[in-house]
Formats: C-alpha cells, structure tokens, sequence
C-alpha cells in the first residue's frame, strides 16, 4: 500500500516541479514518477543538511522539500542536455 502511495506522490511531486522548470512538454508519467521520488530523496537530504527536519511521514514541508530536490534534480539534468536542433 505504501509503494502506491510513493509512486502517487512521486508523480505528482515530479509533475509540479516540471511545471516550475518549463519542462512539463518533454515529460512523461514515468518520468515525472522517477524525476519526483529522486527528488524527495535530494529535498529530504537539503532539509537535513540545513538541520530543518527529518521527514518519515507525509506532511506539507516534506511536500515543499520534495518538490525543491524536483526542481533541483530537474537543473541539474538541464546543465547537461545538449541543446537539440529541431
């Protein structure tokens, strides 16, 4: 029940930082599902790296955290796209 649950917020999570970066065209469902729970994992390690908090149950900063690490993950792999001709 737990994983489902992961992967709903995961997605969701995924889908709004893709919206944040402008990169919601180029994403898909599976996508935003990895881009998401990768980003909860970064949120999670900015929030303890600042002493902030630790998050083990769903609440709103951990939602805020996770959707910063999206955002951030999301950068990182901009800096690294190689600009396409269309």
């Amino acid at each position: 029940m737990y994983i489902l649950l992961w992967i709903v917020f995961g997605a969701f999570v995924g889908w709004i930082a893709s919206i944040i970066s402008n990169d919601n065209g180029r994403m898909g469902l599976l996508a935003n599902i990895v881009v998401g729970l990768i980003g909860s994992v970064i949120g999670g390690g900015i929030a303890s790296l600042f002493n902030l908090a630790t998050f083990t149950t769903f609440s709103l900063w951990g939602f805020c955290f996770a959707v910063l690490g999206a955002v951030v993950l999301l950068w990182i792999i901009s800096l690294f796209r190689v600009n396409r001709r269309r």
